[in-house]
């Protein structure tokens, strides 16, 4: 299996963080790529901790806010690989996906889709009022991401403001209202924003090249590498900015701030597996270390609420 310079990816294999094996449910969990739910579910679940402090919480809610983000995903992430099926199709990185490759039919693919969108109805039905009137709005952000890279180069923040949802739309789901202060809610946010943003330019590096080949837009592909690794930089740091600042807004101790620190530390290690001319260990960065962060910072915040 050949794989070209700077692509973690083996061209014509199979892509990374995909499960082996055959069946309707392995299909639909690469369609979907379920790995990569690591990546913010922890998220959601801080904001889930964040409003133990003002509100009772009940197992039941917890298992409803895991629903409606897994379903809120997987509906983004299927539609996302109906959408751009043809652009996948002409992308070597991408053109085993199970779409293109022939595994799954866009029928299969939209039905799941469908009924992905309506547990995560249910879900939100299920946590209260307000959640529901909500979530017409955050499915709509959510599949809109999918359109995005054919006419802005800010389509990473556009898909971080998107994961946003899940800490904030959490909150919601146990307290029933916004935060207060108001700014705590707005800066876990942008906490979550900017990470995804920042990590995703990181993964839009590998496909630079046919980026500018077929008119699609990054931030990479606008500004080049070496830019575009800069830019991934700011992010991070505001990303530790506003974690810090949410903190505040908590009320949060030093656990809290801990993990904000550990999460800083384990950003720069992930830049430093990233060069502008050395994308062989991307996989590792993208994949690997984001699940680390989010799973590592959501047991500080909760090791901090074990003790308040």
């Amino acid at each position: 299996m050949m794989v070209s310079p700077g692509d973690p990816t083996p061209v014509g294999g199979r892509e990374g963080q995909t499960l082996r094996g055959q069946g309707l449910l392995l299909r639909h969990a690469n369609l979907v790529r379920l790995p990569h739910t690591i990546f913010a579910l922890p998220f959601a679940l801080v904001g889930v901790v964040l409003a133990s402090y003002v509100a009772a919480i009940t197992p039941s809610d917890v298992v409803w806010v895991v629903v409606a983000f897994t379903a809120a995903r997987f509906a983004a992430m299927g539609f996302n690989r109906i959408v751009d099926r043809e652009i996948d199709a002409r992308n070597p990185r991408t053109r085993s996906r199970e779409i293109p490759s022939g595994k799954m039919s866009v029928r299969e693919a939209s039905v799941a889709v469908t009924i992905a969108s309506v547990v995560f109805f249910v879900a939100a039905w299920q946590l209260n009022a307000l959640c529901l009137i909500l979530a017409p709005v955050a499915l709509g952000w959510v599949l809109f991401y999918s359109y995005t890279k054919r006419f802005t180069r800010w389509s990473h923040l556009v898909l971080g403001v998107g994961l946003s949802i899940a800490p904030v739309g959490a909150y919601l789901a146990i307290t029933s209202h916004w935060s207060d202060p108001w700014w705590m809610l707005i800066a876990l946010a942008i906490g979550v924003a900017t990470w995804v943003g920042g990590f995703d330019i990181l993964y839009a590096l590998q496909d630079v090249s046919f980026d500018r080949e077929n008119g699609l837009y990054s931030v990479p592909s606008t500004f080049g590498e070496g830019n575009a690794l800069g830019i991934a930089r700011v992010l991070h740091v505001t990303t530790v900015a506003a974690l810090a600042t949410a903190g505040v807004g908590a009320g949060a101790a030093v656990l809290y701030y801990a993990g904000v620190a550990v999460a800083g530390l384990l950003l720069l290690y992930e830049h430093s597996l990233v060069k502008a001319n050395d994308f062989s260990r991307l996989d590792a960065a993208f994949f690997t270390m984001n699940g680390v962060i989010s799973i590592v910072f959501l047991g500080f915040v909760f090791a901090e609420r074990l003790l308040r």
